[in-house]
């Protein structure tokens, strides 16, 4: 059964997501970026090949730190959305990517993004989709469209937010928007629709934030 909630990486297992790039054009050269979540570190060593950043990962998964580790990352075992082992701004950047939405603090993992990093950038899968919400008015049940393969009692997604939930949250923790990104398209009426509507439209944004 197709399953994500241990958070298995296989040893060959090297994702490239659309939304990297949007991260990498947000992060300066030589900076101290700390990524949170950062399952088999494909982006944080992109990051490091890139951006020539110092580099620091946290991930719960023991098969994601393994491979990590056997690439020569700097990568520790362990939850993001408790208090985290760094001290008040020890980072320029902040990441957490497609994760924030897995854990069951996510008020908390932004709480610590705050106190050890002067900029946080996050992406996650809009649940406000309309893909999402079409799903659900027809069919009734749990819009499969943001899970990406997986079903509702076999995913790790247990707090799917869209973009309106997002800002609501951090305000409470007191982050401010930078910049606001999503992933192209080249038809430029759905540019637009996804600019004009994004909490409607827009399926993974990426988010810069600081304090």
């Amino acid at each position: 059964m197709n399953d994500n909630r241990n958070y298995t990486f296989p040893d060959d297992y090297q994702e490239e997501r659309s939304e990297y790039q949007l991260i990498l054009d947000l992060i300066s050269l030589k900076s101290k970026v700390i990524d949170l979540g950062c399952g088999n570190g494909v982006l944080l060593e992109k990051l490091i090949k890139s951006k020539y950043v110092i580099g620091t990962g946290v991930e719960l998964s023991s098969s994601g730190v393994k491979i990590c580790k056997d690439k020569g990352l700097n990568v520790i075992q362990g939850r993001i959305d408790e208090q985290i082992n760094f001290q008040d701004n020890a980072f320029d950047y902040s990441i957490c990517n497609v994760t924030i939405q897995m854990v069951l603090y996510p008020e908390i993992l932004l709480s610590e993004m705050k106190r050890i990093s002067k900029y946080q950038i996050i992406s996650f899968p809009n649940f406000g989709f309309y893909k999402n919400r079409l799903e659900f008015l027809i069919k009734g049940g749990m819009p499969l469209h943001s899970l990406f393969g997986y079903k509702w009692y076999s995913t790790g997604h247990i707090h799917q937010c869209s973009i309106n939930d997002f800002y609501i949250l951090i305000h409470e923790i007191g982050l401010h928007v930078l910049e606001h990104k999503h992933l192209n398209t080249v038809n430029p009426l759905k540019k637009m629709m996804m600019d004009l509507f994004p909490n409607l439209f827009q399926l993974v944004p990426v988010f810069l934030l600081t304090k």
